[in-house]
Formats: structure tokens, sequence, C-alpha cells
């Protein structure tokens, strides 16, 4: 069986708002929310790029990391993000 890697990802949409989420296909997930297939939240908001990308172990942990990303203030992220070094896409 072929392990899937599964990360954590933070976008940046165009009005200047930040989205976190999970996948296991970073690079399809940014683009199906370009197609407003990809939450409700970021529907409307492009144009969307991925800021930041921390790999998981697996989907669980990558459950926790999103929800203990999603605590953190904006301030908070922006640190997170600048400590990964320039944007990913």
């Amino acid at each position: 069986m072929i392990s899937v890697g599964w990360y954590v990802y933070i976008l940046l949409c165009g009005d200047g708002s930040l989205y976190t989420g999970i996948s296991d296909r970073p690079s399809e997930r940014l683009e199906a929310h370009r197609a407003g297939r990809g939450a409700k939240y970021t529907k409307g908001r492009g144009p969307l790029s991925i800021v930041y990308l921390e790999s998981c172990a697996g989907r669980s942990e990558a459950l926790s990391r999103e929800a203990a990303v999603k605590k953190l203030t904006r301030l908070q992220k922006w640190a997170l993000i600048g400590k990964a070094g320039s944007p990913r896409t």
C-alpha cells in the first residue's frame, strides 16, 4: 500500500484574509478552491495562493494541527508563515 502524505495549508485570499485547511493533494485542492469548489469561505475571494504548507504524518495529525493553527491569531499565523520561508504554490 502506498502511503499518502497529508498537509496543513494556509491560503492567502485576494481580500487579504487567510484560510486554513488540510489535504492529501494540496495542488489539486488549490485548484478546487480557485474553481469555487473548495470551501464556501474561499468562493469569490480570489486570487488564491498557498502561502504555507506543512507536512503531517497522517490525516489524524493533519486534523489536529489544522485545529491548532485555526486557533492562532492572524499575527501568529503570519509569524508561522514567515518562519516557513517564501510562499509555496
